[in-house]
């Protein structure tokens, strides 16, 4: 087990142990307890209960991003390519790039493609499915609507999915927020989460989240709230 800085060892004792905070006092927790240089991000780490955890996926649209520059790949071909171009993706091509990510290039963060395209893309899988690049029609990355897909991905759209252990990691914001647009982003998410419920998942859904800075300790926050 890797050993904790004196920093983080400082910044636990602010944080009551076994408590259950209430989402504003949370966010401000995390804040004080926040030691870094650089701007921090706020993760959200979200329980479920569901027999299917591979199954568990789904898009949220924060409406504060999470203050990250997405870099985007398009692929596409003739007026996609340039309406993908116009949109502001960063990247726009079709087999130039699919050579260039078989030679190992992966400065991208999301890939989009058009479905005329798909077929050549589908090289890829091994690489990019590895990382879930893939694009998906259920995601909305296979699109002939580039320009609405790249604006969503710009303003803040994120991809989620259940690791093994049934739990959902997700990026929500930047600690340079301020707490209401904070608050906005995880008020989203886990109403985003609740209401992709399957439907054969029975019970409470979201049994457990926690919230926590880049570096900084998890804060346990009270679902009963936010249920409310």
């Amino acid at each position: 087990m890797a050993k904790k800085g004196k920093k983080y060892i400082e910044s636990v004792k602010k944080v009551e142990k076994n408590k259950e905070y209430n989402l504003i006092d949370g966010i401000g927790v995390i804040k004080d307890t926040n030691y870094t240089k650089f701007d921090a991000s706020l993760e959200g780490h979200f329980n479920i209960k569901y027999k299917s955890i591979q199954n568990v996926r789904g898009v949220i649209n924060l409406p504060h991003g999470t203050g990250k520059k997405v870099r985007i790949l398009v692929f596409a071909k003739g007026e996609k390519a340039e309406e993908a171009k116009k949109a502001g993706a960063d990247y726009v091509g079709d087999n130039d790039y699919i050579k260039k990510i078989q030679e190992g290039w992966m400065d991208f963060d999301v890939v989009v493609s058009t479905p005329d395209v798909m077929k050549d893309v589908g090289k890829l899988g091994a690489i990019l499915g590895k990382k879930g690049l893939m694009p998906k029609p259920k995601a909305g990355t296979v699109t002939n609507d580039v320009t609405a897909i790249v604006k969503q991905l710009r303003a803040g759209r994120i991809e989620y999915k259940a690791d093994k252990t049934g739990v959902i990691h997700v990026g929500l914001g930047k600690l340079s927020f301020d707490d209401n647009k904070l608050h906005e982003n995880v008020m989203t998410a886990f109403n985003g989460i609740v209401k992709d419920k399957p439907t054969d998942a029975k019970g409470e859904y979201v049994v457990g989240m926690y919230i926590a800075g880049t570096m900084s300790p998890s804060v346990k926050i009270d679902i009963k709230e936010l249920r409310k």
